[in-house]
């Protein structure tokens, strides 16, 4: 079968592969016959389709010194917005996730081996973990940076990753990694063993991985060792921290008073008694993680495969926090509580309110157990008539126990309150051993469940004068429930924070696919073939009802060299079983208010009523590969997504400003739809502000931009040389929210990520015979901080430079059995910039490297 320049260059494009590689690879490609690529369920001769597909090889992720698949996805430059890492500490939950485009982890969806992978985390999860994919099994990545609703179904509106594992392995492969920073935190170690068989019918892979990640402290770093607060009129910063401080504060009708030790009172200054969190918050999280896969299959027949994946994960994860902020409300009574606030003028029998940080029992620490199954089961095979079929089950199942520490029970303690058995004016009673008996674990569960029965067929249905029509079609069921357990205290509203209701609910969905590729023209003198590809699904929920998507493909090859493509779709994303039936419960997010508190209590979760997203995609494109620049190849794709119906909260900051008179505090627009949904409170003794903002159905998102992709390979100096620059540039972001409008790009944010204009990856490789190294350079372009769009004339840091790290890498091998690794991230030890409404750690740790400089090393034993 002869393969044109184009397809050459195609799988020259797999990242990290030596020139010895390259020519198997060159080699592999004239004996394929047919092969399915994401973004089509129908078997083809190339790689080349309408949409655009990155992938990822084994190699790179080793060279990186990846030991989970996350920390190679969240370096594409397509990944941006809130990707969670073990560097978000605060509410990660030990989590993983992949978020391209930045539309957010729930709009992409994640296969493994081309089928669904279940929900993972803790509570009623409604996205991939990525630690439950064993990274030792990868056989490479591909990424469909497209919508792909009509041939995968809901999730995939900014794009698929699909995971392929190792399938076919014989032999025995083990590495033992280890990683640490130039600071000597941050630890980890990962061993890992595959073992592969072939019989007369079959093969059979099994391969076991354990992964141990030690932490990071804030407190260890220079740039986050304390939260920065902005002295504006000095144009300088000073160490400041929470207002909830040890030994307590007290806000009394005239007064606001910091406790002290020897039991006295003083003014609160910010200044001097603001409390610094972050010597015992982590930079970077702990984990433990096992990974279990076992992949197989057998010739029945010479007809007819059975095929099986069996896959188990089990995460200790770990975060800590500064010790429990506690306030409650009292009334002032001097007999029994004592004379101390008098002289400050608190009256006997005035209301107060009182808040406290318990440092007196130390950092809360949040733990999570997380066990993850998936298996598949299925057939496949060809009919006489040429067609093939496949029919199989998968089953997921996550499990979860999540544990705080170090809580107290404030039902119990403002019990005591008003027995009079409890002075919390008086240090003596804030004692960790007086406390004891108060101090409790909170234990949540929960977790989700997965089930999708599907059949296929697919084949060439009729020849046309250009060539013969492929098709694909088929039917799948699925089902998934959900489900959350708080612990009975904070379920009962006993704990310090307002009262957590459990989450339960389930769907199912009927779904039919047809998908065609049907050749126009071939062999004329403006195209070799130029191809059409259509795809249509019907889908009926059990929640909201049926609909459907569809999308049109086109593939132009001019010639041998150069080949122009695009594809209109429509997609959706059902809202999932934790977005409909999440129980409320509090969280705390930052807003900015005069005489107010800086974080907000928020009352969130789901809403029953809630109906799909829907989004229309383009993508449009061409790939070079000219014969006068041998080894060069360029690809270049326009994008375009719009979200219709998305489902979101309305933004925090402006539920504030529109809800409440920033002169004076008072409730304004009471009689708008929005102002009555939130319900907004705001007691301006405490300055502590909450309000409702539970998921809807609001406004619409856009993005669009363009992705470039340029590829040289050639032979100089007796050695095999690699160049490579990805290129990702974000032409516009606009969320309209139903009640303003916000363009995110260029722009950095305290909670939901950055959108860079350009992000760049350039890759150099060069191997000898026996070892390869490796230079990246990653590029971030300047950020505008969200926080000070409004007015960045009261902002000391409004904006964030270009920021770009350099990582090195190379291996060696000793003889057929031994290989050996090593490498350096962060190579000049890039320090995480600070800016004005940052998130954590004084920086924004979704974007930004906050370890600093990081060293691995590796070896690598096969038989």
């Amino acid at each position: 079968m002869k393969k044109s320049i184009l397809s050459l260059a195609v799988f020259a494009a797999i990242p990290m592969l030596s020139s010895t590689q390259v020519f198997a690879a060159d080699e592999a490609a004239e004996s394929i016959e047919k092969i399915q690529v994401t973004g089509s369920r129908i078997k083809r001769t190339d790689m080349e389709t309408s949409s655009p597909v990155t992938l990822i090889g084994a190699d790179e992720i080793q060279a990186m010194g990846a030991t989970s698949i996350d920390s190679v996805l969240q370096k594409m430059t397509a990944a941006s917005g809130a990707m969670t890492n073990p560097a978000v500490n605060n509410g990660s939950g030990g989590n993983a996730r992949v978020d391209l485009r930045g539309l957010g982890a729930q709009r992409t969806l994640v296969l493994v081996n081309g089928r669904r992978m279940i929900n993972s985390g803790t509570g009623a999860a409604s996205t991939v973990d990525l630690n439950t994919i064993p990274v030792s099994m990868i056989k490479q990545v591909e990424v469909l940076k497209d919508g792909a609703s009509a041939v995968y179904g809901t999730d995939a509106v900014a794009g698929v990753v699909n995971i392929i594992l190792k399938d076919d392995f014989e032999g025995l492969d083990m590495n033992l990694n280890g990683a640490i920073t130039g600071e000597g935190d941050a630890d980890e170690t990962s061993f890992d063993i595959t073992m592969g068989s072939s019989f007369d019918r079959g093969n059979v892979v099994i391969g076991i991985q354990y992964t141990d990640r030690g932490e990071a402290s804030q407190a260890d770093r220079d740039f986050s060792s304390c939260p920065l607060a902005e002295d504006f009129e000095n144009g300088s910063t000073f160490c400041s921290g929470s207002t909830y401080s040890p030994n307590g504060r007290v806000w009394g009708e005239t007064a606001d008073l910091q406790g002290q030790a020897d039991g006295g009172w003083h003014d609160f200054v910010a200044e001097n008694d603001a409390y610094n969190f972050a010597p015992d918050s982590y930079l970077y999280t702990p984990m433990r993680r096992l990974n279990l896969t076992g992949i197989g299959h057998f010739e029945l027949t010479d007809d007819t495969r059975l095929f099986s994946e069996f896959t188990y994960s089990k995460r200790w994860s770990n975060q800590q926090m500064a010790p429990q902020p506690v306030w409650f409300d009292f009334t002032y009574d001097q007999e029994t509580m004592g004379d101390s606030l008098i002289s400050h003028g608190v009256a006997d029998g005035e209301a107060i309110s009182y808040g406290r940080r318990m440092s007196d029992i130390g950092p809360r620490g949040y733990e999570q157990v997380v066990d993850t199954v998936r298996t598949v089961v299925g057939l496949e095979g060809d009919l006489d008539n040429g067609f093939g079929w496949d029919t199989s089950v998968v089953f997921g199942r996550n499990d979860a126990v999540d544990r705080a520490t170090n809580l107290l029970n404030m039902g119990s303690i403002q019990d005591a309150i008003g027995k009079g058995t409890f002075n919390p004016l008086d240090q003596a009673h804030w004692t960790a051993d007086n406390l004891a008996q108060y101090n409790y674990t909170e234990n949540n569960s929960g977790g989700s469940q997965l089930v999708v029965v599907s059949a296929g067929l697919n084949g060439e249905v009729m020849e046309l004068p250009a060539g013969y029509v492929g098709f694909a079609a088929g039917v799948e069921h699925r089902e998934e429930k959900a489900w959350y357990v708080p612990d009975s205290l904070t379920a009962q509203g006993l704990a310090n924070d307002p009262r957590v209701e459990p989450t339960g609910g389930r769907f199912d969905v009927n779904e039919a696919y047809l998908e065609l590729a049907i050749p126009l023209v071939a062999d004329t003198s403006f195209a070799d073939n130029i191809d059409l590809s259509a795809a249509i699904r019907a889908f009926d929920y059990s929640t909201f009802g049926s609909d459907e998507t569809w999308k049109l493909g086109l593939t132009w090859r001019v010639n041998d060299e150069l080949m122009l493509r695009a594809v209109r779709s429509t997609a959706f994303r059902a809202p999932t079983v934790n977005e409909l039936y999440q129980g409320k419960s509090p969280s705390f997010e930052n807003v900015n208010f005069p005489g107010a508190q800086d974080q907000a209590e928020v009352t969130v979760g789901g809403n029953d009523q809630l109906t799909p997203e829907l989004a229309d995609t383009v993508t449009a494109g061409f790939v070079y590969a000219p014969s006068w620049f041998d080894g060069f190849s360029m690809t270049v794709d326009y994008y375009d997504i719009q979200i219709e119906n998305s489902i979101s909260n309305v933004n925090n900051q402006y539920i504030v400003d529109s809800c409440l008179d920033s002169a004076t505090g008072d409730y304004t627009n009471t009689d708008s739809t929005l102002c009555q949904s939130a319900n907004i409170k705001f007691n301006q003794s405490t300055g502590r502000i909450s309000f409702n903002n539970q998921l809807q159905n609001i406004g619409s998102e856009q993005t669009k931009g363009y992705d470039l992709n340029l590829t040289y390979v050639f032979d100089a100096a007796g050695l095999a040389w690699r160049t490579g620059l990805d290129v990702t540039i974000l032409d516009e972001y606009i969320v309209d929210t139903g009640t303003s409008t916000i363009d995110y790009t260029g722009i950095i944010t305290s909670g939901i990520g950055s959108y860079a204009d350009v992000k760049s990856n350039f890759t150099l490789n060069v191997a000898g015979d026996d070892w390869d190294a490796r230079y990246q350079a990653r590029y971030i372009s300047g950020l505008d901080s969200y926080s000070c769009l409004a007015e960045d004339s009261k902002c000391l840091v409004p904006d964030v430079g270009t920021v770009i790290y350099h990582d090195v890498s190379g291996s060696y091998v000793i003889n057929d059995t031994v290989s050996v690794s090593a490498g350096v991230n962060n190579l000049f030890d890039k320090q995480a910039p600070y800016f004005t409404g940052n998130n954590d750690s004084n920086t924004d740790p979704y974007t930004y490297d906050v370890l600093g400089r990081r060293f691995f090393a590796g070896v690598n034993i096969k038989f």
